[in-house]
């Protein structure tokens, strides 16, 4: 059975960073690329950032470009996500998903992890 597993969430100040890891089956990063995503409440589900298998390739949206750094760890089965500069408008549920990303609007996704909490606080 495919899984993809978050941790790494919490309560943070603003300014401040946290570090997001998922941890996956070893098919599932192999293959599929690996990226996330966010909803805060009353919103959308949104895409935060990908990467490829090779990590050559990231992409991000603009509203976390240069605070988001997208990383993974192929030998753990992990991809990890810090963020650092937090802002209030940061908080939501993170999750991972595991897919193909062709850009930050279009995107086919196979599996989904549960989520993590994120809370930043002004």
């Amino acid at each position: 059975q495919v899984q993809l597993v978050e941790s790494g969430g919490g309560l943070v100040q603003a300014g401040g960073s946290l570090r997001l890891s998922c941890a996956g089956s070893g098919r599932t990063l192999k293959t599929n690329t690996i990226g996330w995503f966010r909803q805060a409440p009353g919103k959308e589900r949104e895409f935060v950032a990908t990467i490829s298998w090779s990590g050559d390739n990231t992409l991000y949206a603009d509203s976390v470009k240069g605070r988001f750094t997208i990383s993974r760890d192929n030998a753990k089965n992990t991809v990890i996500l810090q963020m650092n500069s937090l802002k209030p408008e940061d908080t939501a549920v993170y999750s991972c998903a595991a897919g193909s990303y062709y850009s930050v609007t279009n995107y086919v996704i196979n599996y989904w992890g549960q989520g993590t909490q994120v809370t930043v606080s002004s």
